[in-house]
């Protein structure tokens, strides 16, 4: 009884459920999807299999990522404590526990309309693949943003069974933003990074690191205001854009110095940035 406790412990770390910003992050743009799609208010069912299923997908990720790293987390300080870097799961385990996950949010995805169980396709391909990137291009944040992002024409295509053109504005808004989010997560691990072989935007940006995020930052913020004239936003969804754009501008301040702990902080603070946006579509919708 207790091995089983303990196999299960080391799964449910291995899927990180014990370190939900990760999908508090990928939460928000299937939220800010869902309510312009639904103008404001979503499908009690589409609303949930969208949320089980990025909780899910999420989970997977981590998982084929850490399968995918299990050769380079050992040399890493901030990974050389994963379950499979630990020896504590077998790599074996760690694939079936991923397709145990991909199972459960396909399932999921059953209940939806054919369309959007196509798109699930394809968001199982990115899931699966991205963590390879990292061997291969210098954009493996670019390529998470588009994983992470598909959530977005998902969230549509569940509930209007198309995706009309400001769902494409809005996924472009998020593949940018999660590719200046992990840029800051990979400055967190670039000294060990450039050791071991494993590119990143962290280190293909250089010396220009925070003048390209800064800049990345400008054109969200430009697309997400776009997104607002597309639906015919009112003040709370670009009082909320305010906020986001000052939490930019901090997240600016916590970089400066590229100092580790500052860099990590300022990843986390992400999930307020993308709190503040779906707060004002909220706002906005009720207000109608």
């Amino acid at each position: 009884m207790d091995r089983a406790i303990d196999r299960l412990r080391q799964y449910w770390i291995l899927a990180r459920f014990d370190k939900p910003i990760g999908i508090l992050i990928l939460l928000w743009p299937a939220l800010w999807a869902l309510w312009v799609a639904s103008d404001g208010k979503p499908d009690v069912l589409v609303l949930t299999v969208i949320c089980l299923g990025v909780v899910l997908m999420r989970a997977a990720g981590c998982v084929i990522n850490d399968y995918a790293d299990r050769d380079f987390d050992p040399h890493v300080q901030r990974t050389q404590h994963r379950p499979i870097a630990a020896g504590k799961v077998k790599p074996k385990e760690a694939l079936l526990v991923f397709v145990v996950l991909c199972l459960c949010a396909f399932g999921l995805v059953l209940l939806l309309n054919s369309y959007t169980i196509l798109l699930s396709f394809v968001a199982a391909f990115l899931a699966a693949s991205y963590p390879f990137m990292k061997r291969y291009t210098q954009l493996p944040q670019a390529y998470l943003g588009i994983a992470f992002g598909w959530a977005v024409p998902m969230a549509f295509s569940a509930q209007l069974n198309s995706i009309p053109p400001v769902a494409w504005v809005m996924y472009l808004a998020v593949v940018l933003w999660a590719l200046v989010y992990d840029t800051m997560y990979a400055m967190v691990d670039k000294e060990d990074d450039l050791k071991i072989g494993v590119k990143s935007t962290a280190i293909l940006f250089g010396a220009y690191d925070r003048e390209i995020m800064g800049g990345l930052q400008l054109i969200i913020l430009g697309l997400l205001m776009t997104v607002g004239q597309m639906i015919d936003a009112n003040w709370p969804y670009y009082g909320g854009l305010l906020l986001a754009a000052g939490l930019s501008v901090y997240q600016q301040k916590l970089i400066f110095h590229r100092e580790k702990t500052l860099c990590f902080k300022a990843f986390l603070n992400n999930n307020w940035f993308g709190l503040v946006v779906f707060l004002g579509l909220l706002v906005d919708y009720w207000l109608r």
